[in-house]
Order: C-alpha cells, then sequence, then structure tokens
C-alpha cells in the first residue's frame, strides 16, 4: 500500500503517525512483524533514514521494539499501563513548564484527581500499602533528610494513595498529576513548610484509610490541600515583601 506525505510536513512525524494508526485500528496486531525498512522506504517514497527516524519515535512511546538476526526487525509492543506511565509524566511535566498555569489552578487539579481514588483506595487498600505508607511516614520524620528526599517520599507517600485504589487507568491517568503537578508544588512550597505538619497529615490520611473511613480520608486530604495553598500564599507574599 502506497502512502502520499505531505511534503511540506516533517516526514518521518506522518510515517510514525500512520503506522501508529495502523496499529490503533488493528491492522497491525501486538507481535506483529512491520515490514522492513526497505519496503517502508517504498511505501512512503523515502529515504531509509527517514524510515529509521520514524520507527525511533514509535520505539520512544513503546508502540514497536526491534529484534536482531535473521528472524529480526521491528515488532508491535503490546503497550502496557506502567510502560506508558513514564510517558504521561514527561508530557505533563512539559504541559505545565510550557503553559502559564497558576498554583491555586494546579493545586485545585492534583488534589481533585486525587481525592477521586479515595472510595477504592479505602475499599481496596493491602497492608502492603499501608505498610508503604507508614514507611514513607517514618522517612518523612527523620531529622537529617534532606529537601529533596523528603519532596520524593511525598510524592512517594501519594503515589501509593492512588495505586492502592488498584485500578490501573486511574493510577496512569493520575501519575501526571501526582509526579508531574507534586514535584513542581513542592518547589514552591518546601521553604515556609514545617515538616511536622505534612507529617501529621500524612499519618491522618494513612490511618483514616486504615480505618476505611472514606469521608474521614477525605476530610483529611482536604486540610492538606488548604495547608498547600496556604503555604504558596506564604511564599508570594514573602516575595512581594522582599521586592517592595
Amino acid at each position: 500500500m502506497k502512502y502520499e506525505l505531505d511534503q511540506d510536513k516533517e516526514l518521518s512525524t506522518q510515517i510514525s503517525s500512520a503506522i501508529r494508526d495502523n496499529i490503533i485500528n488493528g491492522q497491525l496486531i501486538v507481535n506483529q512483524r512491520l515490514p522492513s525498512e526497505s519496503e517502508l522506504c517504498d511505501q512512503f517514497d523515502v529515504s531509509r533514514s527517514t524510515v529509521r527516524e520514524a520507527l525511533k519515535r514509535l520505539a520512544a512511546q513503546n508502540l514497536i521494539r526491534t529484534q536482531r538476526g535473521a528472524t529480526g526487525g521491528a515488532f508491535v509492543n503490546k503497550l502496557s499501563f506502567k510502560d506508558a506511565y513514564r510517558q504521561q509524566i514527561t508530557t505533563s511535566t512539559l504541559l505545565l513548564s510550557m503553559n502559564a498555569v497558576s498554583f491555586e489552578t494546579a493545586c485545585e487539579a492534583r488534589f481533585a484527581l486525587e481525592r477521586a481514588c479515595i472510595p477504592l483506595a479505602v475499599k481496596r487498600r493491602t497492608p502492603d500499602h499501608l505498610a508503604s505508607m507508614r514507611a514513607e511516614i517514618h522517612r518523612q520524620a527523620q531529622p537529617g533528610l534532606t529537601d529533596e528526599s523528603f519532596c520524593a517520599s511525598d510524592v512517594a507517600f501519594h503515589r501509593t494513595l492512588v495505586d492502592s485504589a488498584q485500578n490501573p487507568i486511574m493510577s496512569y491517568q493520575l501519575a501526571g498529576a501526582v509526579e508531574a503537578i507534586e514535584p513542581l508544588m513542592n518547589m514552591i512550597t518546601f521553604t515556609a513548610r514545617k515538616r511536622e505538619k505534612i507529617v501529621a497529615y500524612h499519618t491522618k490520611i494513612a490511618d483514616t484509610i486504615q480505618a476505611k473511613d472514606v469521608l474521614a480520608t477525605e476530610t483529611a486530604l482536604a486540610a492538606l490541600a488548604a495547608h498547600t495553598l496556604d503555604l504558596a500564599n506564604e511564599v508570594a507574599d514573602q516575595r512581594k515583601s522582599r521586592k517592595s
């Protein structure tokens, strides 16, 4: 099958999009071998280097994998939520860094999305989930912990809360909220926050999840959201006073 490409647009992008569409619509199925580079060159009427660039794009999205040898080539990959997880975080981070999103907007989105996990987390959390939350709380209480490690533990705590809902689609969708939005929020608020307060909020959340109390968990998370917003306002006020 011959493809006609728009010569005014990047050719490799059009090729990767065409192959991706064929994977999505089922014309190319999992583990199926793609046409050879020579065949793709003929189908799209492009050079081998352009085809290779298109295949690199597809590999970067985990849509294909390559194998060497006589029976090798490029094959359709089975994309999992875990494979797409990092891509979701990267995309969310880029969107936030490239667009003027206020702290209030980011805070609102992050906690609203996380709150949606609470009913399922309360119902489905396992002893391992609770142990992971407790381990992060213990880590956060260590006096010698660096700011960077504290922030990483903060993210890990909320990642566990989301994952305890045991819904892979929600975990994937919230990857950006927890692991892209939260680190950016931490960068703004870490100078003003008191660690013991964060530990107290996290402890309350873990306690109420363990008690299987949805309303109390939602209330604890809402209190943390309000505290986070207060910290951001405090930092903003401090910056204004220094400028005046």
